[in-house]
């Protein structure tokens, strides 16, 4: 017989061969458990039938419907992404609140011989962990913040990823978002849904040591289409930052390396400076347009980083708890060593 576990602790997860998703294709791409495969026991369309079918004809059509379509499913999984697998599988089944979806699937991979578990409540078990850790301020785990702040282009991004080489945690926000978090900020990769994005940055923070500081690079609260959860942006507010500084012409180069992907189409540029915030005059804009349509991107940067970027960053940053700066001369592990230093020297205080 199957066993129950509403433990969705990513130690509890890990403890799994495969965590399988048996729910349709559309549900899993909204969002799903972390390392979770989705093996569908109805597919979308399938499940648009089977619901329509039994709220407009008749209930026991639509079981009978259903039962039949998943039996085939289940067939088809057996025989195809389960047919490698042995009889050592130990796998935790889910679908959206642990009822008809997963039972069947548990009920056949139990008579099969595998030691299966089923996920009491479902996805929703794992939906509200999530939701109470990030959306309500007092059950929140407590977050010891240190922003990573600096003007476009200072090099925060790769500062980041090397920090980990010194020692030191850190949450990559715009890697979870898919986004660079500015104008030109869309990466090659969709930005996920708020809720597979939530549940990427839960997965972050519980493999982190919350006792230790965590550097997050400074951000609005929103990423592109995203926005930050209300309890880290609590803790992003109030938490002490980190300046990163750089040469002007030093930022610009980088601005130009790192969004290129963004910047390359003249139609793109063209409709993301027509955007721009009102507060920016027509005329302004304008000139930012014409400079784009003439090919000119590195007077266009220059432009945007001297009237948009730099005074947007000057007015976020105004009244942070600083805790120094650090320079940024080209040497990313140079700065990385700076900042684990600084980290220590304020922890001591």
């Amino acid at each position: 017989m199957a066993r129950l576990t509403a433990d969705v602790s990513l130690a509890a997860l890990a403890r799994y061969d495969a965590v399988i998703d048996v729910r349709s294709p559309g549900e899993f791409a909204e969002d799903h458990l972390p390392g979770a495969i989705n093996l569908p026991v109805l597919d979308d369309a399938q499940r648009a039938e089977v619901g329509t079918l039994y709220v407009q004809t008749s209930k026991f059509l639509a079981r009978r419907l259903g039962a039949a379509l998943v039996a085939r499913n289940i067939a088809a999984h057996l025989e195809g992404a389960l047919s490698d697998r042995d009889g050592s599988l130990q796998p935790l089944v889910y679908c959206w609140r642990g009822g008809q979806r997963s039972t069947a699937m548990t009920t056949v991979m139990d008579q099969v011989g595998w030691p299966v578990t089923r996920l009491e409540g479902g996805y929703q078990t794992w939906r509200r962990t999530v939701a109470a850790a990030l959306h309500d301020l007092e059950t929140a785990p407590p977050l010891k913040l240190v922003l990573l702040d600096g003007l476009t282009g200072s090099g925060k991004t790769e500062v980041l990823a090397r920090l980990a080489d010194h020692g030191v945690q850190s949450l990559d926000l715009e890697g979870l978002a898919a986004h660079r978090g500015s104008l030109f900020g869309r990466t090659e990769a969709e930005q996920p849904s708020q809720k597979l994005f939530e549940s990427r940055l839960y997965a972050a923070l519980s493999a982190l040591d919350l006792s230790r500081p965590v550097v997050v690079e400074a951000e609005a609260s929103r990423i592109g289409r995203l926005t930050v959860p209300p309890a880290l942006w609590a803790a992003m507010k109030a938490a002490p930052a980190l300046r990163l500084s750089a040469p002007f012409e030093a930022r610009v180069e980088r601005v130009l390396r790192d969004y290129q992907a963004a910047t390359d189409d003249a139609a793109v540029r063209d409709a993301l400076l027509a955007r721009m915030p009102s507060h920016h005059s027509r005329e302004r804009i304008a000139q930012w347009r014409a400079l784009s349509q003439a090919g000119d991107l590195r007077a266009l940067a220059t432009a945007l980083m001297r009237e948009h970027y730099d005074p947007a960053y000057r007015r976020a940053s105004a009244g942070s708890r600083d805790l120094g700066e650090i320079v940024m001369d080209g040497d990313v592990d140079r700065a990385a060593e700076a900042i684990s230093a600084s980290l220590s020297r304020w922890e001591r205080a």
